[in-house]
This record gives C-alpha cells, sequence and structure tokens, in this order.
C-alpha cells in the first residue's frame, strides 16, 4: 500500500527567525502522523530547517535545483551543494518555475537527472492551465509533461521520484479541483507511468495533488483511490493548519 505524503511549499516567504519557530511548533503537532511530512523552504532557510528538525520526523526539501554540478551559473545552486547541507527533497517543474522562469520538460528533465545522481528525490510536478483545462487537454497535457521529465530515466529512478499534479488553475486561487477529477487526472499520470515502465511501476510510484490544499478539504482529496498526499502551498505557512492536513486521517 502506497503511504501517504504531505509536503509544505513555502514558496518566497519565511526568513531563519520565523522558520525555526515553525519548525519547533509543527513538531510538537505532527509528531504522531504516520504519514510522511515534508517542508520545501528556500535556500536562506535550509540550514536552519534542517537543524531544528533533527530528531523529529519532519524532512526538509528545496524549492528548486540547478543542473550542472558546478560552474559559472551566478545565483544557481547544485544538487550537490544542496546534498551537502542535508537536503532530501526538492520541488522540480513547479509550474511558478516554468511560467516566470522559463523552464522547459527539457530543463525539468536535466534537474531531475541531476538531482537524482546525487542522492536527492525530486517531488516532479505537472499541470495544465486554465486554458489547456477548458480546451479538453488537460490528460493530453499531463501525459505529456510526465513522459517528457522522465525521458531517460530508469526503473530504479522511479522509485525515488514523487510526482506532484498541480493544476495551474487551482494553484493560489483558491480553486480546488473536485476530488473526482483530481483523482481521475491522477490516474492518467499512473497510467502513462505504466505505459513508459509498467504496471509495478505505477502501482507504486506516488502522487500527491496540489492546488489550494486546506484542512478542509485534505480528507476528501486523500482518501480517494489514486491521490497519495498533497503538495501543500499557502496552507503550509501556517504550522497549525499544515499540521491538520497531515493529520487528515486522526
Amino acid at each position: 500500500m502506497r503511504r501517504k505524503v504531505i509536503a509544505g511549499n513555502w514558496k518566497m516567504n519565511m526568513l531563519p527567525g520565523d522558520a525555526i519557530k515553525y519548525i519547533e511548533e509543527l513538531s510538537g503537532l505532527v509528531k504522531d502522523t504516520e504519514n510522511e511530512v515534508i517542508i520545501c523552504v528556500p535556500y536562506t532557510d535550509l540550514f536552519y530547517c534542517i537543524s531544528y528538525a533533527q530528531d523529529t520526523n519532519i524532512k526538509i526539501g528545496a524549492q528548486n535545483v540547478h543542473f550542472e554540478d558546478k560552474g559559472a551559473y551566478t545565483g544557481e545552486v547544485s544538487a550537490e551543494m544542496l546534498k551537502s547541507v542535508g537536503v532530501e527533497y526538492v520541488i522540480i517543474g513547479h509550474s511558478e518555475r516554468r511560467q516566470y522562469f522559463c523552464e522547459t520538460d527539457e530543463i525539468v528533465n536535466k534537474k531531475i537527472k541531476a538531482a537524482l545522481k546525487n542522492g536527492l528525490k525530486p517531488i516532479v510536478c505537472v499541470g495544465e492551465s486554465l486554458e489547456q483545462r477548458e480546451a479538453g487537454q488537460t490528460e493530453n497535457i499531463i501525459r505529456s509533461q510526465t513522459k517528457n521529465a522522465f525521458e531517460g530515466l530508469t526503473d530504479d529512478d522511479l522509485k525515488s521520484i514523487i510526482i506532484a499534479y498541480e493544476p495551474i488553475w487551482a494553484i493560489g486561487t483558491g480553486k480546488t479541483a473536485t476530488s473526482e477529477d483530481a483523482n481521475n487526472s491522477i490516474k492518467a499520470i499512473r497510467d502513462e507511468v505504466s505505459v513508459l515502465y509498467g504496471k509495478e511501476v505505477s502501482d507504486n510510484i506516488i502522487i500527491q495533488y496540489g492546488g489550494s490544499v486546506k484542512s478542509g478539504n485534505a480528507k476528501e482529496l486523500f482518501n480517494t483511490s489514486d491521490i497519495d498526499g498533497g503538495l501543500v502551498g499557502g496552507a503550509s505557512l501556517v504550522a497549525e493548519e499544515f499540521s491538520k492536513i497531515v493529520n487528515y486521517d486522526k
């Protein structure tokens, strides 16, 4: 049976002092959960969060990574650098990276390979825009993004990967796909993985839902057949609210 993984994405929020207080508060609120808890934080918070999350069940991830090991890439951070400070997970291909920083499927693929080479676990985002949804292209888009992201990867590589289905139209808008729609889209992603790698890999890969997940809708979403937790944005910025999402099954 697949585990539930709930990851928070702080985006460009939280100074180190705030991050320390958050981790201290959250650790007590989620200490008894059987679900996996991840917080993906800005680079400037990584050291502090990793330090204060020691001896807790909270895993720390980064929100981005460069695809080269080193070189003249001013302002970028490599997978090796992230690994060296104790990062375990990294978000790759978030729609905001694709939209604002022109990241393509090819770049996403290169970043995944760099992360895996350095022992990081990628959380790979796929999702359609409102225009694509209204044009009936949802399944084609998310299947294509999944296939292109995993180009050249092996069955073993996928054991370290989480997929996050994040419909762009639902991120930060307060809109949420119905549990049925979200589950059907995730079934399509899982089916694409099956086409590429076979049923066993497809049955075991973790696929989250992201898109205005809150404590009020987490239980309905996470109790569907194919949704294995969530990638949570705004609701992850308040420890008490995020803990309710983590503890949706209590």
